[in-house]
């Protein structure tokens, strides 16, 4: 009788499983292609995702300067332009330090092998013991083996083949900025004009103005935030003795808009260059203490003071989203990865089905909050 019961039943489980396993296969499938598709469409990709986070970013600034009088094409050219100087003068900041740096590339090297030759040496011990233990385990002799090294290309070369791609890439970058942000809110207006109901409408609306708000207020405290670690990074290292303490204090600004990751290698540039500036060893260690103190200080209590536990992330979460986009688009990706997260943050905490990814993303008790006042406008409008 049982026997008769459970095969009875078998066939229906296995045809509900035969159901769900094509719906995964189609969901792995589409997650791969994306991940492809982003990979292969970089060059194309990172000016778009970049135009639309900073037409975002700006878009509460274009409104008060139309509120002022001013037309959308004329004030989303001054933000253009503002931040098109900005960039202009940071490179212009760097490009002195880090082309003399390139250019005694050869000199430093020596001097590193001058300063770490009684750790090289013991090193170079241990592994020339390794291959003779290996030798003698494998029964072969090394010793007639030639090794043909390729010169590779300088850092000077390959900047200049890298150049005309990124030049083109922050021209359409600022082109693309331009045109989202001189046809004012006509992308806001065809979302609400395809939306099917009323509510819908209202909704949408209110998402794209909450992320827009959210996006503007961190990244301009994040922004500030940075800027005062840079010149506290910038002062400490004049302290010191430090060269281009200016260069370190904008290093620094960057460095800190990628969380984690860029305060690990502003902490080891600092290390490096100190051990090269500097005949005691304790140098390197007290610059590069210093500048953990100063990150850490601004991780810990200045960054979660002035963003607000609301639009703070879930840790893990920001480690491997940063991560990933390093290693799908490098550089910009860890620039973009924040931004991103948070929008998709502010687009799940609207829609009651996404709401449990909103509560993933945040940090731990933050979901507990009252909510902000919202300031939308009408869906009409």
């Amino acid at each position: 009788m049982s026997r008769r019961h459970v095969t009875s039943r078998t066939p229906q489980t296995m045809r509900d499983a035969a159901r769900r396993v094509p719906r995964w296969i189609g969901i792995g499938l589409f997650l791969y292609a994306s991940v492809f598709a982003l990979s292969a469409a970089k060059a194309f990709l990172v000016p778009v995702v970049l135009g639309f986070l900073l037409s975002m970013v700006f878009a509460p600034v274009r409104r008060a300067l139309e509120r002022l009088g001013l037309q959308s094409w004329l004030a989303s050219f001054l933000i253009v332009l503002v931040l098109l100087c900005g960039f202009l003068g940071t490179v212009a900041t760097l490009a002195m330090p880090v082309s003399t740096w390139i250019e005694n590339a050869p000199r430093i090297e020596r001097r590193v092998e001058v300063q770490l030759n009684g750790v090289s040496q013991s090193i170079n011990e241990v592994f020339r013991a390794n291959k003779k233990i290996e030798a003698l385990a494998s029964g072969s002799d090394d010793s007639g083996q030639k090794v043909q090294v390729e010169k590779g290309q300088s850092v000077t070369t390959q900047a200049a083949m890298l150049a005309p791609s990124m030049v083109a890439q922050l021209l359409f970058t600022f082109v693309l900025l331009f045109f989202l942000m001189a046809s004012g809110d006509m992308f806001y207006e065809k979302l609400v004009h395809v939306m099917p109901t009323f509510r819908d409408k209202r909704r949408a609306v209110r998402i794209v103005y909450n992320a827009e708000r959210k996006l503007s207020r961190y990244l301009f405290t994040i922004t500030l935030i940075n800027f005062g670690l840079g010149v506290a990074v910038g002062t400490a290292m004049l302290i010191y003795g430090m060269p281009d303490p200016v260069m370190f204090g904008v290093v620094a600004f960057l460095l800190n808009f990628v969380p984690y990751l860029g305060a690990l290698v502003g902490i080891a540039a600092a290390g490096v260059i100190a051990l090269l500036s500097f005949d005691w060893y304790g140098w390197s260690l007290i610059i590069a203490g210093t500048y953990l103190a100063l990150t850490t200080i601004e991780g810990q209590l200045v960054t979660p003071y002035f963003v607000g536990r609301n639009l703070r992330l879930n840790t893990v979460v920001v480690f491997l989203t940063v991560s990933f986009w390093a290693w799908l688009w490098s550089a910009v990706g860890m620039i973009v990865a924040l931004p991103l997260l948070v929008a998709v943050r502010t687009i799940c905490e609207h829609i009651e089905e996404l709401d449990h990814i909103s509560a993933f993303l945040s940090e731990r008790h933050a979901e507990e909050l009252p909510a902000e006042p919202e300031d939308t406008p009408d869906a009409g409008n």
